[in-house]
């Protein structure tokens, strides 16, 4: 869980990134409706519009990078670039190494295979990239090689070894990601004809695997053509059920996230933004409360999810849990609507004038009951099990210990003090702090002495494990964290 929330913590670098590109193609989309089917492009106001949506489309779409980069940055032990280079040497290894022509040339492929390789620059990948990184970094930074080889030792040798690393991780990749994707399209056959009970399911799983970016596999199979349903593909070329002759109602495999997205992760965002500790509010206001925006303008949620999904996972599975259950409400009730980009208002407002929408009025009604029970839901999960959302986590303190005063304002003879204390450099594992504590974890405990560690003029230590030692200092904590890590070095 500790791994978890971390990996959570530093995912939240890029996902600050994503609100504002949202937002850019929302406005944009509204000004420019044919860029969604690749229209053409007439007048001012159309043009500003096509150059907003590529604004933002050029981070959305390269979300994966974003991803890798920052979970590089995010999980090394003291927020280093050189794990984010590290990350990324592994991201280009993986994805090129694993592309579908790549693969296509040492092994033969069926369909559903080149569409699994053809899928494996995703979200997942990245934060695996990610990790090698950071872990390579944290491993391998102070590493000393002989004279003949010490350019490349400590930080320098980091890229070397993620990249290594990454080769391997391909080779396991090579055999394991298509088994999962097929896996995943035999799934989506499965519970094609269990029409509004299969919505249901099918939604469920679409969110739940958001995390591991496999629900392009599901998508494949219910959007588009690989297995003949092509529930997307159909809706924006204007046909209906009747017209062209299909077993299922069209429109069922989109409708059920309209709700959702423009409402029910407002209704979400709501209730954690009034569950968090009142000196976080700011912070959780304006993080989820722009991408609850940017989830209702175009049905960008990714900004929403990965802000609390490895945080809170139990809450993350009721969340793709809530997602089915009103996919299969939204089926029943005869609401129709498509999307060719998400199910956002833009995409509501231009999908409505096609064949196959029907009912549109009906998004306010579904659209209040997704919001009042995201909200209830949420609001009642978080304060229960006292879950770490977004302005609820631990790495932040008390009052009493962010008007804590520092005695000593000599930062470089603190640090020397605590380390001192917590029995040397070589005895430090990593070095963090949140906004009032210095946060390292030893290899020996014993060598921690308490009194030597008060005696820099430090509010407090406390011990939360064996290997973790948190020492109170205040709001100037950041002072002593740099001059702590200058020590270390």
């Amino acid at each position: 869980m500790k791994f978890l929330q971390k990996l959570g913590k530093a995912l939240m670098l890029p996902v600050a990134c994503l609100p504002i590109c949202a937002i850019l193609m929302g406005i944009g989309y509204a000004l420019c409706p044919s860029t969604m089917q690749g229209g053409d492009v007439v007048g001012l106001t159309q043009q500003i519009g096509f150059y907003l949506v590529k604004a933002g489309g050029a981070l959305i779409d390269n979300m994966a990078w974003l991803f890798a980069i920052g979970v590089g940055v995010g999980m090394t032990d003291d927020h280093d670039g050189t794990g984010a280079l590290a990350a990324l040497v592994s991201w280009l290894m993986i994805t090129n190494l694993l592309s579908a022509g790549n693969v296509a040339t040492i092994m033969s492929l069926d369909e559903i295979s080149t569409i699994a390789f053809q899928k494996i620059a995703n979200p997942f990948i990245a934060i695996i990239a990610g990790i090698i990184g950071a872990t390579c970094y944290n491993k391998f930074k102070n590493t000393k090689l002989p004279d003949w080889l010490a350019f490349f030792s400590g930080k320098r040798c980091v890229s070397i070894v993620s990249g290594v690393v990454s080769i391997l991780v391909s080779v396991v990749l090579l055999f394991v990601w298509p088994l999962v994707f097929n896996g995943l399209v035999a799934l989506g056959n499965g519970i094609a004809g269990m029409g509004a009970v299969g919505a249901g399911i099918y939604a469920f799983f679409n969110r739940l695997l958001i995390p591991t970016g496999l629900h392009h596999a599901l998508n494949n199979v219910f959007w588009f053509d690989t297995i003949g349903l092509g529930d997307l593909s159909h809706f924006w070329a204007g046909d209906t059920t009747a017209s062209a002759n299909l077993s299922w109602d069209l429109g069922m495999y989109m409708s059920g996230f309209f709700p959702c997205m423009m409402f029910g992760i407002p209704g979400a965002a709501l209730a954690m933004i009034q569950t968090a500790k009142s000196n976080k509010k700011k912070v959780a206001i304006g993080l989820v409360g722009s991408a609850a925006l940017a989830a209702f303008l175009c049905g960008v949620t990714e900004p929403f999810e990965f802000g609390f999904m490895f945080l809170a996972p139990a809450l993350y599975v009721v969340y793709a849990l809530l997602y089915g259950i009103f996919t299969f409400i939204t089926v029943l009730v005869g609401f129709r609507a498509g999307f060719s980009f998400s199910a956002g208002l833009t995409d509501l407002i231009f999908s409505a004038s096609l064949p196959a929408a029907r009912n549109t009025w009906m998004i306010i009604p579904l659209g209040i009951a997704a919001f009042v029970v995201f909200y209830v839901v949420f609001r009642f999960a978080i304060t229960k099990w006292d879950l770490k959302t977004i302005g609820r986590e631990d790495d932040e303190d008390n009052a009493e210990e962010q008007s804590a005063v520092l005695a000593n304002n000599d930062f470089t003879e603190v640090a020397k003090i605590i380390l001192e204390g917590v029995g040397g450099k070589d005895n430090v594992n990593t070095i963090d702090n949140c906004i009032t504590r210095l946060r390292l974890t030893v290899k020996d405990n014993t060598l921690v002495n308490e009194k030597k560690i008060k005696s820099a003029g430090v509010a407090g230590v406390v011990r939360p494990s064996k290997t973790d030692v948190q020492v109170v200092v205040g709001m100037q904590v950041q002072h002593v964290a740099d001059e702590f890590k200058k020590l270390c070095k």
